[in-house]
C-alpha cells in the first residue's frame, strides 16, 4: 500500500497532537510521512477483522474465487483461516520477543493490562509503550506486505480492486452495410 495522502486521511486520529488529524507528519529532512496514528488505525481494522474471523470460523465456509489469467479458473478456499494464519504468522515474524509476549497476552488471549504486568513482570509504563508500538509496527508491517497485503482488508477477501488499462488494439469488425429500400411516393399536386 502507497501511504499518501489520500490513503491516510481517513485513518488519521482527529486529535492526533503530532498531525493534527492530516494523517501526515513532516520529517527532519522536509518530507512527510504517515503518523503513528494511521498504523495504530491499520493495526486495529486488521485486528477487528480477525476477531470477526475467529468467531466466524466456526461454521467453516468455503468460497470459490476466481484465479487471475487468461482462463478464467476457480479454486476453492477458506479465507477466514487463512487470514488468521497470516494475522498470527506476520506477527510472530515482525515482533522481537518482548513485543510478541505483550501481542500475544493482549491480543490473542485476552489478558487485562494488570494481568499482563503481573505475569511478565514489567511496569505498566513499559507494557503500554510496547503496546503502542507493537500496533505501529504490525500497522505498517500489515499494509506494506508484499504481494498480499492484510490491510486493507476487503482487497485481502476480494482481490484487488484497483482496474489496470491494458493498451490492447481493438479491431472493429467491418459490418457490410445494405442500402435501405425507401417508399417513394408519387407527388400529387
Amino acid at each position: 500500500m502507497l501511504w499518501d495522502d489520500s490513503n491516510v486521511l481517513g485513518l488519521s486520529k482527529a486529535a492526533c497532537r503530532h498531525c493534527g488529524g492530516y494523517g501526515m507528519r513532516p520529517t527532519a529532512a522536509g518530507r512527510e510521512k504517515p503518523c503513528r496514528c494511521v498504523f495504530r488505525a491499520a493495526f486495529l481494522a486488521c485486528y477487528h477483522k480477525f476477531r470477526e474471523c475467529i468467531e466466524a470460523a466456526q461454521c467453516n465456509a468455503v468460497t470459490l474465487d476466481s484465479c487471475p489469467g487468461c482462463d478464467t479458473r476457480r479454486m476453492f478456499s477458506r479465507k477466514r483461516e487463512e487470514y488468521i494464519a497470516d494475522f498470527c504468522l506476520v506477527s510472530r515474524r515482525t515482533l522481537d520477543d518482548l513485543e510478541y509476549k505483550v501481542f500475544k497476552y493482549h491480543y490473542l488471549l485476552g489478558a487485562g493490562w494488570k494481568l499482563c504486568c503481573r505475569q511478565m513482570q514489567i511496569d505498566r509504563a513499559i507494557y503500554f509503550r510496547t503496546l503502542y508500538r507493537v500496533q505501529e509496527k504490525l500497522g505498517r508491517t500489515f499494509g506494506e506486505l508484499e504481494p498480499y497485503s492484510l490491510y486493507p482488508v476487503d482487497e485481502y477477501f476480494k482481490g484487488p480492486v484497483r482496474c489496470h488499462m491494458v493498451d490492447v488494439p481493438v479491431r472493429v469488425p467491418r459490418i457490410a452495410v445494405r442500402p435501405v429500400n425507401r417508399l417513394r411516393l408519387p407527388l400529387t399536386a
